[in-house]
């Protein structure tokens, strides 16, 4: 996720102080990944660092507001108008865990796979009612919140597929056939040689 952006999106809209770039990202995604209010000032500091903000007029109360710069502006649309590029590698610690646990002897994967299907399904009727508890859809921030809610459904139901398939696939091997012994190999320091056409 990209609070960066995010923030500097909101920024577009007009000056906002840091409490308030908090109230208004949490009111767009429906306080789903809450901030806090130093993980903002840092990066409104990098921010301004990086010449896409500026800190504008003072207030009474004393807050700083933060307005966007050009440059700001211009990342913001490039933003808006890229696709998200997911990452190719995956330190998905659930995928790991499996893929390690499969291959350890004495592991029951399946018990495994059990406990994490009812954790999954258990966060995914948690997420269902917590959408269908929701206020009238039509509004604003209503939609933010459920476009977010949406999201991590849909990421609960793969998850489920997933972990459905993982077995599947599992059941198909006899269990000593998948564990691996430890390597009597001895992993080698430093870069590996160059290899010369």
């Amino acid at each position: 996720m990209s609070v960066r952006l995010s923030l500097l999106a909101i920024l577009d809209q007009g000056p906002c102080y840091g409490y308030q770039l908090r109230a208004e990202f949490d009111r767009r995604t429906g306080s789903t990944s809450p901030l806090n209010v130093g993980q903002i000032y840092n990066t409104l500091e990098r921010l301004e660092r990086d010449g896409l903000v500026e800190k504008g007029d003072v207030d009474e109360r004393g807050h700083v507001y933060w307005q966007i710069t050009e440059a700001g502006r211009d990342e913001v649309r490039a933003w808006l108008d890229s696709p998200v590029e997911r990452s190719q590698g995956t330190r998905d610690e659930l995928a790991v865990k499996l893929a390690v646990a499969a291959t350890l002897p004495g592991v029951d994967v399946s018990a495994v796979i059990h406990r994490q299907r009812s954790a999954s399904l258990a966060q995914l009727q948690e997420l269902n009612r917590a959408k269908y508890a929701g206020a009238n859809p039509d509004g604003p921030e209503e939609l933010a919140w459920s476009l977010v809610v949406d999201s991590m459904i849909f990421s609960a139901e793969a998850e489920v597929r997933w972990l459905d398939h993982t077995e599947q696939r599992l059941a198909l091997h006899p269990q000593h056939a998948l564990q691996l012994e430890l390597s009597t190999d001895r992993p080698k320091r430093g870069r590996p040689a160059k290899v010369r056409a």
